[in-house]
């Protein structure tokens, strides 16, 4: 079993890492940990969206951005969102980094997400092959759909992805700066 994988790197507002922590007690107490979300758009300018599985311990069944994570302790933010990337959707792409937010936002059964969210876009215009532990769907939708979809239904969207959205769009290939 992989324990690095169980747990993550806490930072303070500085991203500055701290220690460690226990994956599920970091979001029980709402401790401030190092993350990374990934939005992938195809050569058309769909966003490639995923369904998260039922089966995952919080936010199941919830739509997000292509794919996000947390870095192991001591991996570079960049090869923890290739990793992930290719865990989880079963692609790789060019990623590029693009900024970093502070959120914190209660997520269900009292957890809180609490994190420091280094963003990465990239283009990828092949047919993923997701997992489905991850996800249960995935979906490549027009950026403008996107805003609206969740300004009708916020609810259906991970809070993370509600939170980097307005972040990472100036960032997205066609998007307008």
């Amino acid at each position: 079993m992989d324990t690095c994988a169980d747990h993550v790197v806490l930072v303070n507002e500085s991203d500055e890492a701290i220690g460690t922590a226990a994956k599920l007690e970091a979001h029980r107490r709402g401790l401030l940990h190092r993350a990374f979300s990934i939005f992938v758009i195809d050569d058309t300018g769909k966003l490639l969206l995923q369904r998260r599985a039922a089966s995952k311990y919080h936010s199941g069944g919830l739509w997000a951005n292509t794919c996000c994570g947390h870095p192991r302790q001591h991996e570079k933010i960049d090869v923890a969102a290739n990793r992930r990337l290719r865990e989880e959707m079963g692609f790789s792409c060019d990623l590029r980094h693009v900024g970093i937010f502070l959120y914190r936002e209660p997520v269900g059964s009292g957890l809180i997400e609490h994190e420091i969210d280094h963003l990465f876009v990239g283009t990828f215009s092949g047919t993923p092959e997701a997992n489905p532990d991850e996800v249960c769907e995935w979906d490549r939708v027009a950026v403008s759909a996107v805003v609206q979809r969740l300004f009708e239904s916020p609810d259906e969207f991970t809070a993370w992805f509600r939170a980097a959205f307005s972040h990472v769009t100036p960032y997205l290939p066609g998007q307008p700066l």
